[in-house]
C-alpha cells in the first residue's frame, strides 16, 4: 500500500512541476496518466474488495455462494436479453460525428437495463408497502 501511495504521489508532483499546457489542445501527458492511475486504482480497490467479501463470505456460510451464483446468473440472463432486445438503429435526427453500431447496440442495451432497473425499484416498492398493509392490519 505504501508504494501504491508513493507512485501517486510522485504522478502528482510531476503533474504539478510540469504544469498545463500552453494551449488546451495541446496534450498533457501528466494529467491523462494521473487519470489513468486513479482509474486503475479504483477498478483494483473494487475488484479486491469483491474477491476479500466473497472469500469471507463463502468462509461464513457457504449456502450464500449459491445465493451468490443464483443472483449473479440472473443478472448475466437479463444483460443478454437487453443485449437481444436492443435495437442499436441510428438515432434519430443526429447531426454529430457518425457512431459505429457496436456502439449504439451497447447504448440500447444500457437503456433498456436501465429502465428495467427503475421498473424493479417501482415494483418493490408497490410490494412492499403491500406487504406492509396486509402484515400490519
Amino acid at each position: 500500500m505504501l508504494a501504491l501511495m508513493a507512485i501517486s504521489i510522485i504522478i502528482v508532483a510531476a503533474g504539478f512541476f510540469t504544469g498545463l499546457p500552453e494551449r488546451p489542445t495541446d496534450p498533457n501527458g501528466t494529467v491523462d496518466l494521473l487519470l489513468r492511475w486513479t482509474e486503475w486504482m479504483v477498478i483494483g480497490t473494487v475488484i479486491l474488495l469483491a474477491v476479500v467479501n466473497i472469500f469471507i463470505m463463502a468462509k461464513n456460510n457457504k449456502k450464500s455462494i449459491v445465493k451468490l451464483c443464483t443472483i449473479l446468473g440472473g443478472a448475466v440472463v437479463l444483460v443478454l436479453i437487453a443485449y437481444a432486445l436492443a435495437a442499436g438503429s441510428q438515432p434519430v435526427a443526429y447531426n454529430g460525428e457518425p457512431v459505429t453500431d457496436g456502439t449504439l447496440k451497447l447504448t440500447d442495451t444500457i437503456l433498456i437495463i436501465t429502465a428495467i432497473a427503475g421498473l424493479g425499484a417501482v415494483a418493490a416498492i408497490v410490494y412492499g408497502e403491500i406487504v406492509s398493509k396486509i402484515r400490519n392490519k
